[in-house]
């Protein structure tokens, strides 16, 4: 497993890396923004760990940019503790959120958890699965439509993946909030609607035919519908 740590505080760079290759880890390390993006861009990471305060393009630049062109897990780090602060990390695609200072323990189980959600939990025999023009393909992680290839983040794959999973059903927000996010979000956040939201523009907004669709009160469906069918 090769993780990109960056951050531009150089002792404590100096001792997550340390502490990952103690575990096993093959480690890169950036200390600003625009080396991160460079390395975070050709490089073939399993995970990015991204200090929020940067010099040249500040953390949150680079997650926005990486989420461009990649689906790579990212646990943000960031002396911000604020919820707006968390919220925006994750609305911008970010996959966890710790707040320093931290114990290298909490880091660990937070880097381990973010890896094993990268090996998808769905059944061995079922390597795909469709719906109308609709594919995602579990062991390459790629998930097109009409032969056109969607470029997803993590999150967003796992999102897609459960809806596919029970396609024809209807989630509610916590039910979608536990099983991507594996945690359950107050009712004043809205990281789900989000979520639903950026992977709609990505999944049915280039496309005429809709399929993922808003149940007012209930949650979210996916599933092919009679033209004539209410949508949103």
């Amino acid at each position: 497993m090769r993780i990109l740590v960056v951050e531009d505080e150089i002792k404590l760079a100096a001792y997550v890396c340390q502490g990952l290759r103690e575990n096993n880890y093959i480690v890169d390390v950036a200390h600003n923004g625009i080396d991160a993006l460079h390395l975070a861009s050709c490089g073939d990471y399993q995970l990015i760990l991204l200090d929020v305060m940067l010099p040249g393009l500040n953390g949150l630049g680079v997650l926005t940019a990486i989420r461009k062109i990649k689906s790579t897990p990212i646990l943000m780090l960031t002396a911000r503790d604020k919820v707006e602060d968390k919220v925006r990390g994750l609305e911008d695609g970010a996959d966890d959120y710790l707040v320093k200072p931290f114990a290298f323990s909490e880091l660990l189980a937070r880097v381990q958890a973010l890896l094993r959600r990268g090996i998808d939990n769905a059944p061995i025999e079922a390597t795909s699965l469709h719906l109308a023009d609709l594919e995602i393909d579990f062991l390459k992680r790629r998930v097109s439509r009409a032969g056109v290839q969607l470029h997803l983040t993590t999150k967003e794959f796992s999102l897609l993946a459960v809806l596919l999973r029970r396609q024809g059903r209807v989630l509610a927000k916590t039910t979608l909030a536990e099983q991507v996010w594996d945690m359950n979000f107050d009712s004043d956040t809205n990281v789900v609607e989000v979520a639903v939201r950026r992977l709609r523009a990505k999944l049915d907004d280039p496309f005429p035919v809709k399929l993922l669709h808003t149940i007012r009160g209930m949650g979210y469906v996916l599933e092919l519908r009679d033209t004539a069918a209410p949508l949103k």
